[in-house]
C-alpha cells in the first residue's frame, strides 16, 4: 500500500523520491508499477540508475523516438530531421530510422499518387520519401535497414520460423515480432552512415502514421520495451501534436494534444517533449496548459509553428532552448553523470552546446538568403503525377538548392504532361493552350523520372520545345528517354522511335530505349537498376565541367529501360553527345546537345544527393543557364530601346 500511496502520489505530479528500502529489487518494482501505472518512467529511471540504467546494451547509444498525434501529415518527418540537425551542432554523430506500419516491405511497388515519391538510397534501397528529408537536414547516407516496414519484420520472423529458430516454440507477436523490432533498430543504430567508421552517437527513430492506429500497436509495444532494454537516461520520447487555433476571436486548443497524449500514455509510452504544429506560435497559456495536463515540464513543450521556410525549424528548436532539454534528458555534455531528481543542476547556456556552431551559422545563412532573395527563376515542371507534389519532392528540393546557391527565388509551374498532346488540343482547347503557356512562359524545363504511358507524348513535345528554342533543360531518367526518342524522330527523320517499354512491337531500328539485358519482367519490387552506380564523364563536356571536372562521379538509379547502344552512333553523328557513360562504356548516362544553351538529361536521379548549400550540380547548372537566359533577354531587349520583359514570372 505504501508503494501505491508513493506512485499514485507521483501520478499527481508530486515527483516523490522511492526510498530503495522499501523494495526488494528494481526489476520487481519496475514490473509492478509498469503493470499499474505504465505511464511513469520516470519511477524505472530513478531506481535504475545505479546501474547506469543500461540493462542490455554496452553502448552509449541514445535514442530518440518521435511519435505523432491528432492527424498524420503534420511534419513528424521535418521535426525528426531538425533535431538531428542540432544532434550534429552539438559535435554528435546522428543517424536515423523511419518506421512504416504497412505491410509493404518497401515503398517501391506502391503508387506516387498515394504514398509520395520514393526515395531511392546508395545501396539501392526503395525507401519513404521522409529518408530523403533525413538525409539532406543530418548529411548523411541511409542504408535499406533505416526504412522500417510491418512486411520487413514478419518476412524475417516467418523465415526463421520456417528454418527452425524459435525450436517449437508458438511464434507471436509478442515476444517474437517486438524483440525483432527492437534488434532490428539497436543494429541499425551501430551502422556508421557519415563516412567514416565511427558509430552514431544518436538514433532518430520516427514512427510513422498516429499513435493509435491499430498497425502501428506492435511497434508501440516494442517501442516500450526499448527504453526498458537501453535505459531511460538512453532513450526520450518526442510527441508531435497539432494545436489548432479556431474561433473568433482565435484561440489555441490544447484539448487534441491532451488526447493524444493521454492515448499515447494508455500505450506505456510517456513524452518527454511536446512539439506542438500550429500556424501561429504558441501562446503561454496555452504551453502552460499543455505542461501541467501533459505531465511535460514546461520548457519541454516546445511551439513549432509555420514559418517561411523549413530551414527555420532547427533555428526554431535551437531558439526555445530544446538543445539544453534534450541534453539534460538523455545526460549529454555537462549533465552527464548527473542523477535524475538532483536538485542542483549545472547552469548550461545553449551555446556551450555547440561544438560545431558552423552547422548552425550555416542553416542561418539559408533561411536568410531564401527569404531575401528577389530575382525569380521560373522552371516548369512536365511530369504526369501532380495529384500529390510530394510524388516530386526530391525534386523540388534539389531546385530549391540550386536556386539558393544561384541567390533566385524559385517558382515553380507545375504542368500536366497530358494536356500537351495534340489530343487534348481536340479534347479540351483551354487546358491545352494553359498548359503550353506554362511552359514558354517559364524560364526553364524539367522533365522528372516517372513510368507509364500516360502523359508520354506531351513530354516529348517539351523536350522538342526546349530543344528548337533554346530554352534551359534538364531530363531526369525518363526524361531522359523522351529527350532520345524526340531527337531521334526529329533529327534522325525516324517519326515512329519510340521506347520498347510503351510499344513493345517496334521494329529494330525505331527502338531508341530498350529493356536492360539484366532486368526482371515478371517481379516489380527490387528488380529495377538500383542504388549508387559510377558514371564517366567525358572530359571537355558540359557534365564533365558541372562536376568540377571529376573524371567519375557516383549516382543513384532506378530504372529498367536505358538508351539503345546500337542507335548511339546515330544520334552522335546527329549532334548528340553522350558525354556520360557507364564503366562498360555501353550504357548511356548522360547526354547534352552540341550549341544548345543548356540542353542535358541523365539516366540517373541527381536529385537523391543534391543537398541544402551543395546542391546538384546538373540542377545547379539549369538554374544558372536560367539566370544567364534572362540577363542576355534583359539586355538583348535595352539594346533594341525596347523594355525588357520579365519572362512572365512576375505576380
Amino acid at each position: 500500500s505504501y508503494l501505491i500511496d508513493r506512485v499514485a502520489s507521483f501520478q499527481l505530479g508530486n515527483r516523490v523520491r522511492l526510498p530503495h528500502h522499501h523494495i526488494s529489487s528494481s526489476k520487481s518494482l519496475s514490473s509492478i508499477t509498469r503493470r499499474r501505472f505504465p505511464s511513469i518512467p520516470s519511477i524505472r529511471a530513478e531506481i535504475s540508475q545505479d546501474d547506469g540504467g543500461e540493462k542490455k546494451q554496452n553502448s552509449n547509444t541514445k535514442f530518440i523516438i518521435v511519435t505523432g498525434g491528432v492527424l498524420s501529415g503534420i511534419g513528424k518527418g521535418v521535426c525528426a530531421s531538425s533535431v538531428g540537425v542540432l544532434l550534429r551542432a552539438m559535435g554528435l554523430r546522428p543517424t536515423a530510422i523511419k518506421i512504416d506500419p504497412y505491410l509493404n516491405v518497401d515503398a517501391g511497388t506502391m503508387s506516387p499518387f498515394e504514398h509520395g515519391e520514393v526515395f531511392v538510397l546508395d545501396d539501392g534501397g526503395e525507401t519513404d520519401l521522409d529518408l530523403g528529408n533525413y538525409e539532406r537536414f543530418l548529411d548523411v547516407r541511409l542504408r535499406s535497414e533505416s526504412n522500417l516496414t510491418t512486411g520487413k519484420v514478419y518476412q524475417k520472423v516467418i523465415e526463421r520460423e520456417r528454418r527452425g529458430d524459435y525450436l517449437g516454440k508458438t511464434v507471436q507477436v509478442v515476444p517474437h515480432i517486438t524483440d525483432e523490432i527492437q534488434d532490428w533498430i539497436q543494429e541499425v543504430a551501430t551502422h556508421p552512415v557519415d563516412g567514416g567508421e565511427a558509430p552514431p552517437d544518436v538514433c532518430v527513430v520516427e514512427l510513422g502514421g498516429t499513435l493509435g492506429d491499430i498497425e502501428s500497436m506492435p511497434f508501440v509495444e516494442a517501442l516500450r520495451q526499448l527504453q526498458d532494454r537501453v535505459g531511460y537516461k538512453n532513450c526520450a520520447f518526442l510527441h508531435v501534436s497539432l494545436v489548432p487555433t479556431v474561433g473568433r476571436p482565435p484561440e489555441q486548443k490544447t484539448k487534441p494534444t491532451q488526447h493524444s497524449v493521454k492515448q499515447m500514455r494508455s500505450l506505456g509510452l510517456a513524452p518527454d517533449f511536446l512539439l506542438c504544429r500550429g500556424a501561429a506560435p504558441l501562446e503561454e497559456g496555452a504551453r502552460a496548459k499543455l505542461g501541467m495536463f501533459c505531465q511535460v515540464p514546461k520548457d519541454n513543450v516546445i511551439s513549432v509553428h509555420d514559418v517561411s521556410n523549413l530551414y527555420r525549424v532547427p533555428l526554431l528548436l535551437l531558439e526555445q532552448g530544446f538543445a539544453t532539454g534534450l541534453a539534460e534528458r538523455l545526460r549529454l555534455g555537462p549533465f552527464e553523470g548527473l542523477r535524475y531528481g538532483d536538485e542542483e543542476k549545472p547552469a548550461v547556456q545553449a551555446s556551450s552546446l555547440l561544438k560545431n556552431e558552423q552547422v548552425m551559422n550555416d542553416w542561418r545563412r539559408l533561411a536568410d538568403t531564401h527569404d531575401s532573395v528577389s530575382d525569380e527563376a521560373t522552371v516548369a515542371v512536365v511530369g504526369k503525377y501532380l495529384g500529390l507534389t510530394d510524388t516530386y519532392l526530391s525534386v523540388q528540393k534539389a531546385l530549391l538548392h540550386a536556386a539558393l546557391a544561384t541567390e533566385q527565388k524559385l517558382r515553380l509551374e507545375w504542368v500536366d504532361s497530358s494536356a500537351l498532346t495534340d489530343a487534348a488540343k481536340d479534347a479540351d482547347p483551354a487546358a491545352h493552350a494553359a498548359a503550353w503557356a506554362q511552359v514558354r512562359g517559364a524560364d526553364g524545363v524539367l522533365i522528372p523520372g516517372g513510368f507509364g504511358t500516360r502523359g508520354l507524348e506531351g513530354k516529348i513535345a517539351a523536350a522538342r520545345y526546349a530543344r528548337e528554342s533554346g530554352a534551359p533543360f534538364l531530363g531526369v531518367c525518363l526524361g531522359m528517354q523522351c529527350a532520345v526518342i524526340e531527337f531521334a524522330r526529329s533529327a534522325l527523320g525516324r517519326p515512329k522511335a519510340n521506347s520498347a517499354e510503351f510499344a513493345p512491337e517496334l521494329a529494330p531500328e525505331d527502338r531508341a530505349v530498350v529493356f536492360m539485358p539484366e532486368g526482371d519482367r515478371e517481379k516489380m519490387g527490387g528488380t529495377m537498376r538500383l542504388g549508387a552506380r559510377t558514371t564517366l564523364l567525358a572530359p571537355g563536356s558540359r557534365a564533365h565541367g558541372l562536376y568540377g571536372g571529376r573524371g567519375a562521379v557516383d549516382e543513384r538509379h532506378r530504372h529498367r529501360y536505358e538508351v539503345n547502344p546500337e542507335m548511339v552512333a546515330a544520334l552522335e553523328a546527329a549532334g548528340m553527345r553522350f558525354s556520360g557513360r557507364d564503366e562498360t562504356g555501353q550504357r548511356m548516362e548522360v547526354l547534352e546537345l552540341e550549341g544548345h544553351p543548356y540542353f542535358l538529361a541523365a539516366q540517373y536521379h541527381p536529385e537523391y544527393k543534391s543537398r541544402p548549400g551543395r546542391p546538384s550540380p546538373l540542377f545547379e547548372g539549369l538554374l544558372r543557364a536560367c539566370k544567364d537566359a534572362k540577363k542576355a533577354g534583359t539586355e538583348a531587349a535595352v539594346a533594341e530601346g525596347g523594355q525588357g520583359k520579365s519572362s512572365n514570372v512576375a505576380g
